[in-house]
């Protein structure tokens, strides 16, 4: 007979070997860093320019960024904030190499969810973060699964659950009540109400008191900013449903979405969410707080079947919200709406006849909400998950070029489509949303 002693057991011998294992996939330093970007790969790919007009540009303005150059080569290599500050000065044929951004409004915010495990959101959310800085968006992952693998692969396993989504639903919660017990209540009788308390389990730990910007942790990416997720994070789950018998009243749902509320509305560009794998009190914060609906899963029947059943009951989820609360559902009469809702077909071979026929299946079903270019599936793109790492991350010359090319291109396709669904969706949001 196994019980929690066994497992804890089993989780201590992970734990032993978990210092071991980083080191294999980070630095030796034990953390992730960012590798530099070619002189090829910053004109042909990231600003899409003719090298030879690149190198131009640099010789004849000694003030732009010169890179380095490294002892076996001639290309120069530059840092993501040597390459922003190119993007910055530099100009072709008087265009602005900066990104779209529509003024006066707050950033856009996308969940990537869907009930199936292994459906890729946590690479599809990954890629999609890594190719948005190297646009030169700015941009906040929070990380919603226990799992934590986008947390993981952004260099962040020490994490304090204090620190991830549970501690600013807590915090939500303290604040809330606080906001709540404070009202006027009972005005015509002069009565005040009963107030609403909490245990000082909840009201004593001291999260009421952190500030908006103390959940947010930098990356090795110096445009990417990521709330983190550990294993311990699961507890919000359970902690989530006792927080409402605390307080009847609470709207859980908004927490996530009022804390965003809360940050400047231009210190970011894009906010991307990586769900969990289930329709719970983490996935329904990040549903709601969401402007645009990523739904990737993969080319089989059980996950079309899947993807299926999580609209569905994700529907009844929301349908179950309309008129909870006294905290706005969003501009439509029934509930929260979203200004997007698209699916994406991940892991994809096109040269797979069942993948090909259920890629037919997929845009038969969902018509123009399907993304029109899927995540194929290639030798790269499968180590980029064994090292922890996306193909944005990796170095060429680790590979052959070609090899590291088709799997780059594949998410450029993806992400470039994915933009201007972004684009599109931000140009309709309302300037006081």
């Amino acid at each position: 007979m196994l019980d929690y002693r066994d497992l804890q057991e089993l989780r201590d011998s992970s734990l032993k070997l978990q210092g071991w294992i980083r080191r294999q996939t980070f630095s030796p330093g034990h953390e992730k860093t960012l590798r530099r970007f070619s002189s090829w790969e910053v004109s042909e790919l990231i600003f899409r320019v003719n090298q030879n007009t690149f190198r131009g540009r640099l010789a004849a303005d000694p003030s732009l960024p010169s890179g380095e150059v490294e002892q076996d080569g001639r290309q120069r290599w530059f840092s993501l904030d040597e390459v922003n500050e190119l993007r910055r000065k530099m100009k072709i044929n008087r265009k602005s190499l900066m990104p779209a951004r529509p003024t006066g409004k707050r950033a856009i915010r996308i969940a990537v969810s869907n009930f199936k495990g292994g459906a890729g959101k946590s690479t599809t959310a990954l890629h999609l973060a890594h190719a948005a800085a190297l646009d030169g968006y700015r941009v906040l992952c929070v990380d919603f699964d226990p799992q934590a693998t986008l947390s993981h692969s952004m260099g962040l396993s020490d994490v304090s659950e204090d620190h991830t989504v549970w501690g600013i639903l807590a915090r939500d919660l303290i604040h809330e009540t606080r906001r709540m017990n404070s009202a006027t209540q009972g005005a015509e009788s002069g009565r005040q109400m009963p107030q609403r308390r909490l245990p000082t389990s909840i009201a004593d730990t001291g999260l009421g008191e952190l500030r908006v910007a103390d959940f947010i942790k930098p990356t090795c990416w110096s445009t990417i900013d990521l709330v983190p997720s550990c294993a311990n994070a699961a507890f919000v789950e359970f902690a989530s449903a006792q927080y409402r018998h605390m307080n009847p009243d609470w709207s859980f749902f908004a927490a996530v979405s009022r804390w965003l509320d809360a940050l400047p509305r231009d210190a970011y560009d894009m906010v991307i969410f990586d769900c969990p794998p289930a329709i719970g009190y983490q996935s329904m914060n990040a549903v709601f707080a969401a402007d645009v609906l990523y739904v990737p899963s993969g080319p089989g029947y059980w996950e079309y079947d899947s993807t299926t059943s999580f609209i569905g009951q994700l529907s009844e989820a929301l349908e179950d919200l309309v008129g909870f609360g006294d905290f706005p559902a969003g501009k439509s009469d029934f509930g929260k709406s979203f200004l997007d809702i698209r699916f994406l077909l991940t892991r994809y071979e096109p040269g797979n006849d069942l993948h090909r026929a259920m890629k037919d299946a997929f845009h038969k079903v969902f018509g123009d909400r399907m993304a029109l270019h899927p995540i194929e599936h290639t030798r790269a793109v499968e180590q980029s998950g064994r090292f922890l790492s996306s193909v944005y991350e990796m170095d060429y010359r680790d590979m052959t070029r070609e090899t590291w090319r088709r799997a780059r291109s594949t998410f450029d396709v993806a992400y470039e489509e994915f933009r201007d669904t972004v684009l599109a969706a931000w140009d309709n949001m309302e300037d006081d949303a």
